[in-house]
């Protein structure tokens, strides 16, 4: 399951349930607090069959400080928790329509021009964006039309004091044909905008995908970069020695270059267990 499937999912099926049991059993599972070094967020869609109050409690227990990807009707009860959403969505369209299609272009603007000032009244700091799918668009055009279609939203973000982040995914697995799917595009894309409200969400696992070379690639690139997601490759799974990522030595790059941000665990558990899962947690902690 992808992440537009779950998000579809969780429209269908609202909170969902587990069986109480298996989620005590979760609930002791879970690992002790972290260090503070980097800033842990989990993103809710892969746990979209956990009661948010239960996600947001077993987060919080173990030193979470956010939950990504949630919209403006779900941030109240991450509040509730003491927990921010440090990657907030300002659009519920999706992946595959974003800003290099100037006929969403109108209605982009409208509701990044109704959640940016939402968001920052909620005390949050960053919104996502998308590229979209090319559709036979080259490389170039696709990146003039996404920063025509930004320019408008980047003057709301400035004013609100809010980061706009558009998400680099890999368009040879998951997301195919997805446009923003390399860094030195999505460089291109913030020197071309120029403003400091804009930057990227550098995907580990999707960027492994597509380009490899992750630490150097970092970097080389962390002025552009305002949040980190995870996931094991292959499989994008928990981030653990079944995969090719070695995640301790990542994370103590990001934190060489001085990164105050968020890095969020984006992985679909595959452990039946999937509280426990938050270990990841710990392996990113260093």
């Amino acid at each position: 399951m992808n992440r537009t499937q779950a998000i579809k999912k969780i429209a269908a099926t609202a909170l969902g349930v587990v069986a109480l049991p298996q989620l005590a059993k979760s609930m002791a599972a879970l690992p002790d607090g972290v260090n503070g070094k980097i800033n842990h967020s989990v993103c809710q869609w892969c746990y979209n069959d956990i009661p948010l109050d239960a996600l947001y409690s077993a987060a919080k227990r173990i030193g979470i400080k956010s939950i990504d990807l949630l919209n403006a009707t779900q941030w109240a009860t991450a509040a509730k928790y003491g927990l921010t959403c440090a990657m907030a969505y300002a659009n519920d369209w999706g992946l595959q329509k974003g800003f290099n299609n100037p006929s969403f272009h109108e209605q982009l603007l409208k509701d990044y021009a109704t959640n940016i000032p939402k968001a920052a009244e909620a005390g949050l700091k960053n919104v996502i964006c998308f590229s979209g799918n090319a559709n036979g668009l080259t490389s170039e055009q696709g990146l003039e039309n996404c920063a025509k279609g930004l320019e408008p939203v980047m003057k709301i973000a400035e004013k609100h004091n809010m980061l706009v982040s558009m998400e680099l995914l890999n368009s040879k697995v998951d997301h195919k044909d997805y446009q923003c799917d390399h860094t030195d595009w999505g460089v291109r894309l913030c020197e071309k905008l120029g403003s400091p409200n804009f930057k990227l969400l550098y995907d580990i696992y999707h960027m492994q995908i597509m380009e490899g070379d992750v630490i150097a690639t970092i970097r080389k690139n962390i002025k552009y970069i305002s949040h980190f997601h995870t996931g094991g490759v292959p499989g994008r799974h928990e981030i653990d020695d079944s995969q090719e990522l070695y995640y301790p030595a990542i994370m103590k790059a990001i934190i060489e270059t001085g990164f105050t941000g968020f890095v969020a665990q984006e992985f679909i558990p595959a452990k039946a267990n999937k509280l426990k899962s938050l270990k990841a947690i710990k392996i990113c902690d260093v």
